[in-house]
């Protein structure tokens, strides 16, 4: 009985051997005859049309001998019986470095990741200009700042346009819609879609994921996306791609007619169920899919009713399962399961899945296999895993790089970035020749702005005389922070001008911070650093439109604002009528020179303590006129709030109704940023009140960079003077004769 088998082998291999050789040998002549290597002609480049078409005509041919090749294997294997079912351990029936495809193109995909290790520079995975469209479920203060590393590391790598799809809800499309306006990346569009009005979708079905029912999302995307959108990336917030994203959307040309979805294996044994006893998955397809990363061909699922292909797969399981452990993913895996034939198989290296009894490490044997990094464990960087410090450096090298570097142009790519265009416009306008150019320069530009870069939460007064303090610092600051927050109870809006690194560097000092962590009502704003000037008056306006209630205390962080002030401020709100008057509200200012003071407790220890020498007034020794309007003797004696009028130079720190002025932008660096506010208060017709049992201490510290520039520099003084002029004149024009006091004021100082 063997003997017939064992000789139809032989012939078999023979006739196989002998295919192989005779195309080898045929592909040899054919190109050494055209002066060329078999084994070099990889890695030259064609140039002429003839080429092309020969080197056409040659792969023609290799494809009809690999179709012959492909059905000898096949007719082998089947001969020698190796249809045997994998072992238990093993990771189903694909190949952990090249794709499980079936079909033609099996030993393209194979071709292609043996390309990583190739000398021979890859070719485009994707046409020159084509648009990637990329979707992300996305929610909440956290979820925000993971979904800026993930754009980050898909700007840094990507070669084309793409279309950022964002189903969020109300905090993060505030967050994400300020930061990619203010980013302003060419070639780059932004859509959002509100995941409220999905909810009713997936509401209904019990998860117990940590991830609740935004989870479920990406469920209803067919429902979500615009109905022309034929395909989509789909990726979680805690990926980080180590590729150009162009390679994975190039995939889509590799789905056979039935294919809907492009998935990678689960690399843990959660659907196996055996990680503990009575452990009881969701069904799946052998180890399973991870959902992290997801190819969508929506066009073809709306067409073969995937809404109510998922709910009814999702009705039936639950009435056993009663709720789902992973989320979509249990979902997708028991829809899979049923239909195995509309999923492709992706290489396991488009998701590397750093989760708990993860299988990872099978997938890459080198840097050049990493594709795409899953921080798919709830204890995310502090996963355990053989190469996590590697994956963990990858991830703050992002984390941590400067944005402002990915604004670069798509050379033959059209930008459809319109704020862009027009920041350029201004910026041809400027004259380069001015000796004040880059002050001008300053003024113009936008800064990228992340807005609750930390949790927050505010619940509204009942009374309306709710008052936030506002007010704007960089690094050289952070030490105030805590002890701020110790003296003002109520809600905070802050402004931070760091870099990206400083910006890290600022969030594991707050989550390091007892005090920090339990206050929530304090609204963090990164201003991302870029230029050579501190933007003062753009960091302070930023703090001051992102307020929540009706009153602002308009303050800098290097003051302690005393025992109690919230409180006797909202009482001086309703006792002065600030809902239907002009008013703003000094709160006197004083200073010490002691880096460990004792905070005097009431205005009479403060009092005690002015008298000693252990205080002064705010600038006594060098600025006199900056708050001497105060009138600092009347302050001594008084019992009820009292009127003072505007004097040049003026700059208190004072209470006012949310819709004051901004702070004038042209203002930057040292110099003039609060003396012009409070001009355009005066303008305006606000009365200056100051409040008889209210102060505010200065705290010392280094000087800034920005005065040491101004005191060293003559060209500084003059562009400074400069724009003064410049600002009295914008004042007159707004508003008429009743400015020209302001000018005359100067002119006489």
């Amino acid at each position: 009985m063997l003997c017939p088998c064992r000789g139809k082998l032989k012939l078999l291999v023979v006739s196989l051997s002998f295919v192989i050789l005779f195309t080898w040998l045929y592909l040899l002549v054919g190109n050494s005859e055209n002066g060329r290597s078999l084994l070099l002609s990889a890695c030259l480049v064609e140039s002429t049309e003839a080429r092309l078409l020969e080197r056409d005509v040659l792969a023609s041919r290799v494809r009809e001998v690999e179709e012959e090749n492909r059905q000898i294997r096949l007719q082998l294997s089947q001969s020698q019986g190796l249809a045997a079912q994998p072992a238990e351990g093993n990771y189903g029936n694909q190949q952990w470095v090249a794709s499980a495809d079936t079909g033609p193109e099996d030993v393209e995909n194979t071709a292609e990741e043996r390309a990583n290790h190739s000398e021979c520079s890859r070719s485009p995975t994707a046409e020159k200009c084509e648009l990637i469209h990329v979707a992300c479920v996305c929610a909440g203060h956290n979820a925000s700042r993971d979904v800026v590393t993930l754009v980050k590391s898909i700007l840094f790598h990507r070669r084309n346009p793409l279309h950022f799809h964002f189903i969020t809800d109300t905090v993060a499309n505030q967050i994400l819609s300020t930061l990619f306006q203010s980013w302003m990346v060419p070639s780059v569009q932004v859509s959002f879609y509100d995941a409220d009005e999905l909810k009713s979708e997936v509401s209904w079905i019990p998860n117990k994921h940590y991830s609740g029912i935004y989870g479920l999302m990406k469920l209803t995307l067919t429902k979500a996306l615009p109905s022309n959108l034929s395909k989509v990336i789909v990726l979680d917030t805690d990926i980080t791609f180590a590729t150009d994203i162009a390679e994975l959307w190039a995939i889509f040309r590799k789905f056979t007619e039935k294919q809907v979805i492009g998935l990678v294996e689960n690399q843990s044994d959660w659907y196996l169920g055996n990680l503990w006893k009575n452990h009881k998955p969701w069904p799946a397809l052998g180890r399973g899919f991870n959902t992290g990363v997801i190819l969508l061909y929506i066009e073809r699922l709306r067409r073969i009713g995937w809404e109510q292909m998922w709910r009814l797969t999702a009705e039936r399981e639950l009435m056993s399962m009663l709720s789902t452990s992973l989320a979509d993913q249990d979902i997708f895996n028991a829809f899979i399961k049923q239909n195995p034939v509309l999923v492709h198989q992706l290489p396991c290296f488009w998701n590397v899945q750093l989760s708990d009894h993860t299988r990872s490490e099978q997938c890459y044997t080198e840097v050049s296999d990493l594709k795409v990094i899953h921080w798919n464990s709830p204890k995310k960087l502090r996963v355990k895993n053989k190469h996590v410090e590697f994956f963990r450096n990858l991830y703050l090298t992002f984390l941590e790089y400067d944005g402002n570097l990915l604004r670069r142009e798509l050379f033959g790519c059209p930008s459809q970035t319109d704020g862009r265009e027009r920041l350029q416009q201004a910026l041809e306008e400027l004259d380069e020749d001015d000796q004040c150019y880059d002050f001008r320069r300053e003024r113009i530009m936008v800064h990228r702005v992340h807005l609750y870069f930390l949790q927050y939460e505010y619940t509204p007064t009942d009374d309306g005389t709710d008052i936030t303090l506002v007010a704007q610092f960089s690094m050289d600051r952070l030490q105030m922070l805590e002890a701020i927050c110790k003296h003002w109870e109520g809600p905070i809006s802050l402004a931070l001008y760091m870099s990206d690194a400083e910006a890290q560097q600022f969030l594991r000092y707050a989550q390091a911070s007892e005090v920090l962590k339990n206050r929530k009502n304090v609204g963090y704003h990164i201003v991302y650093k870029e230029g050579q000037f501190y933007p003062v008056n753009l960091v302070r306006n930023v703090a001051l439109r992102n307020v929540n209630t009706p009153y602002v205390f308009l303050t800098d962080v290097d003051f302690l604002p005393m025992y109690g002030l919230y409180d006797y401020l909202r009482k001086s709100i309703v006792q002065l009528d600030m809902a239907n008057t002009k008013k703003a509200l000094v709160v006197p200012a004083f200073e010490t020179l002691r880096y460990r003071l004792s905070f005097p407790k009431s205005k009479a220890e403060l009092l005690s303590m002015l008298d000693m020498g252990t205080l002064y007034t705010f600038r006594y020794h060098v600025w006199t006129k900056g708050h001497a309007p105060t009138n600092y003797a009347k302050w001594r004696t008084a019992t009820t709030p009292y009127k003072v009028e505007w004097e040049a130079d003026f700059e208190p720190y004072v209470v006012v109704r949310r819709d004051c002025p901004e702070y004038d932008q042209r203002f930057v660096g040292f110099g003039w940023n609060k003396v012009s506010h409070i001009m355009e208060l005066d303008a305006q017709e606000y009365d200056l009140i100051v409040l008889p049992n209210a102060f505010m201490i200065h705290m010392p510290h280094a000087p800034s960079f920005d005065i040491s520039k101004f005191r060293s520099s003559p060209s500084y003084r003059y562009c400074l003077s400069t724009l003064k002029d410049e600002f009295h004149q914008d004042l007159s024009r707004k508003y008429g004769s009743a400015a020209l006091k302001y000018l005359t004021a100067q002119r006489n100082i």
